[in-house]
Order: C-alpha cells, then sequence, then structure tokens
C-alpha cells in the first residue's frame, strides 16, 4: 500500500505543480482580467473532466482495481472510448458555445473545444494505471506531459493570448495521450462505447450526477461570481486557490489512489474502513491547516507579487478562507473514498448534490455580500456543512454493507 501511494502522490505532484506552475504562469502575464477568462475555461474543463471520469474511470476504479490482466485489458479499452468519446462530444459543445458567446470569451471556450478530447483521453489511462496498481506508468505519462509543455508554453508567450496558452497546455496533453496508447497497447475506439455504459449503467450515471454536481458548482460559482462582481474577481478567487496549489497536489494524489486502496480494505475487512477513512481524511486536514499557516506567515508582498504579478494585491485575502475550505474538503474526501469502495452510488450521489446544493448557495451569497473574499467565506462555511453531511452517510452504508457475493443469487 506505502509503494502505490507514494506513486500516486508522485503523479499527483508532477500533474498538479504543472498545472501550479501554469496557472501561476498565465496570471503573472495576462493580469487578473485574462486569467480570470483564463480560469472560466479551466472550471469548465473541470466539469468535462469529471463528466468523463463519472462515466468512464470511477466505475473502472471500483470495479477492475487489483483484477487480473485478463479483466483489466478490455475494461480499460472499453473505459477509455468513453473518455475520448467524452471529449469529443463536449468539445463540439464547447467550440460551438465560444462561435456564439463572441467577445473576448468566445475564442477562449473554442481553444477548450478543440484540446478536450486529448485532456480527457491521457486523464483516462492515469486512471487505469492505478487501478492496475502501475502509478509508476502514470507518473512518467504526467511528467511527459509537463516536459511537453515547457516549449509549448514558450511558443504560446510569444502570442501573449489566453487562446495561445490553452492551445499549449492541451498540445502538451495529446503528447501525453499518445503515449498512454504505448504504455498500454490499447488503442480506444468507438465500439468499446455503448457496452461500457451498458455494463456500467448501475454505476455510471450515479457517479456521473454526482460529479457533474461537484465540478458543477464551482462552475456556477465562477459564473455567477463574474456575474456579481466582475472577471477579475474570478481571477482573484483563482489566484487564492493557485496559492494552496501544491498543497492540493497531495490531496488529489492521495484522491487517485484512496479509492483502490480503500476497496482493497472492503475486501479483507469492511470494519476497518471508516478508521482508514479517518485517518486518510484527518492527516489531510492536518496538512491542509499547516500549508495555510505557511503561507500566512512566509509570503510577503514581494514574494506574493513575484508568485502571481498584479493578481497578488487581491488574492492575499483568499488564503485564510480558501485554508479552511480545503481543510473540509479533505475531511470530505475521506469519507467519499470510503463510500466509493462500497460502491454505495446512491449515498455518495445524495451526499454530493446536498454538498453541492450548499456550495453554492454559500459561494453566490457571500458573492453578494463581499465579492470574492465574501465567496470564500460562503464556501467554507458551505464545506464545513458537508462534511457532516458526508460523514453521516458513509456511518449508515458501513453498517449496511452486504458483500456483493452475498447479493448475487
Amino acid at each position: 500500500m506505502a509503494g502505490r501511494l507514494s506513486w500516486g502522490l508522485g503523479d499527483q505532484a508532477v500533474s498538479s505543480m504543472t498545472n501550479f506552475v501554469v496557472g501561476i504562469y498565465v496570471a503573472r502575464e495576462l493580469g487578473v482580467t485574462a486569467f480570470g477568462i483564463f480560469s472560466l475555461a479551466w472550471v469548465t474543463y473541470g466539469v468535462m473532466l469529471n463528466v468523463s471520469r463519472g462515466l468512464a474511470t470511477d466505475p473502472l476504479m471500483v470495479r477492475f482495481s487489483g483484477v487480473d490482466a485478463a479483466a483489466w485489458r478490455p475494461a480499460v479499452a472499453r473505459s477509455s472510448s468513453t473518455a475520448l468519446a467524452v471529449g469529443a462530444a463536449a468539445g463540439l459543445v464547447s467550440v460551438l458555445s465560444g462561435i456564439v458567446a463572441g467577445g473576448s470569451v468566445g475564442p477562449a471556450f473554442i481553444a477548450l473545444g478543440v484540446i478536450l478530447p486529448a485532456l480527457l483521453l491521457q486523464d483516462s489511462w492515469r486512471f487505469a494505471f492505478f487501478a492496475s496498481g502501475e502509478g509508476r506508468k502514470a507518473f512518467v505519462n504526467d511528467l511527459l506531459w509537463g516536459v511537453a509543455m515547457i516549449p509549448a508554453m514558450v511558443l504560446a508567450d510569444l502570442h501573449g493570448s489566453v487562446v495561445a496558452f490553452l492551445l499549449a497546455w492541451g498540445g502538451a496533453a495529446a503528447v501525453a495521450a499518445l503515449y498512454g496508447y504505448r504504455q498500454t497497447g490499447l488503442r480506444p475506439g468507438v465500439a468499446g462505447v455503448r457496452r461500457w455504459l451498458h455494463d456500467q449503467r448501475d454505476l455510471g450515471p450515479r457517479y456521473l450526477v454526482e460529479n457533474v454536481s461537484n465540478s458543477g458548482g464551482s462552475q456556477i460559482r465562477m459564473y455567477g461570481l463574474g456575474a456579481i462582481a466582475g472577471v477579475a474577481a474570478v481571477g482573484t478567487v483563482r489566484g487564492g486557490e493557485l496559492l494552496l496549489g501544491p498543497f492540493l497536489a497531495v490531496l488529489m494524489g492521495l484522491a487517485f489512489v484512496a479509492v483502490p486502496e480503500a476497496a482493497r480494505v472492503v475486501r479483507r475487512n469492511v470494519r476497518r474502513l471508516t478508521t482508514f477513512c479517518l485517518v486518510l481524511g484527518g492527516s489531510q486536514a492536518l496538512g491542509a491547516l499547516l500549508w495555510g499557516g505557511a503561507l500566512l506567515v512566509l509570503l510577503n508582498d514581494r514574494l506574493g507579487e513575484w508568485v502571481l504579478g498584479d493578481v497578488w494585491h487581491t488574492a492575499q485575502a483568499m488564503i485564510i478562507p480558501a485554508t479552511l475550505s480545503v481543510f473540509n474538503a479533505s475531511l470530505i474526501g475521506g469519507a467519499a473514498s470510503g463510500l466509493r469502495a462500497l460502491g454505495a452510488a446512491k449515498r455518495s450521489m445524495r451526499c454530493q448534490l446536498i454538498a453541492s446544493a450548499l456550495y453554492v448557495v454559500g459561494g453566490l451569497s457571500g458573492a453578494a455580500i463581499g465579492g470574492a473574499v465574501g465567496s470564500g467565506w460562503g464556501v467554507a462555511c458551505a464545506t464545513f456543512a458537508g462534511a457532516f453531511v458526508w460523514w453521516s452517510q458513509l456511518h449508515v452504508a458501513v453498517r449496511e454493507y452486504v458483500p456483493e457475493e452475498a447479493r448475487t443469487p
């Protein structure tokens, strides 16, 4: 387990640090308003990513973690095909939306539509490797993405636009996605999509709703914040999130491997699941507080301006509420991993819908009261309430758990 967790952390460190550096670079080069436009495209990508994960890779992680290669290979071929299909469909919608929107925002969504298939396919390979316990391959794939992004970003900087940076980011992902095909020897195809969706019809739709409500809540908050307080406020919130970026790399890295490991705990002894989830969520929450405290102590105006440029002057007020939000999200992550491992899709979907509703209400009501900072505090309160919802449902799900073999007639 320690080895698999280490590769998960290493992979997510590469992936998240790459995204962190991209965000910092774009913020410094484009300023708060253009960075706000970039952030709108970013959160939209997050929604599409979660659609792909709900339909394609979350069921893979639950049902094909730790299985033999004979079962893993066809499952991965079908799940990656589904991810690619989602990317193509979402990309078309994004391009059309960008054409209709026009103005300064439209070109960014056209560029996002072009790169979505590569981004979602690359992400599906990562899940496949973690399901098989081969986190090292996911690490190599993400490392290649990061290396390919260096010359791509240099070229994008010559153009100096949001579109150029988006295309550079997605172009590097395409390189990693092609390498994933070489690593697995599996080629995605349309034929596997229908069968995968049919076979996972009991999990996929529920995970889809759960994931989209999660990322969709973030998207609604950002769009609403932009409408209430302006696009620059979106850049402020995103800047605050970037300051938590290195710690979020750890958080997301553990999330990638937490579900497979929790599934293994369930197979051995379901009574140990709650303890596993408490240790997982609690350790991450403590880490969030330590990271936020370090930011408050170490970041002064000179260093903050070096990191975020002009975005720093407004983003520094987001450190405390953003830290508290990540603290609560860490606790939620522990419970969510347990519910996923139990296959309690109905309960996890219910939790996510409630938590997302709280998130949107807290974020937008806070924005109406106090702009970007008010939105941050509203989200901190909402995630605190959401943590209680998730843990109460995990407690009930563990008591009600019936092994799959016992459910089979």
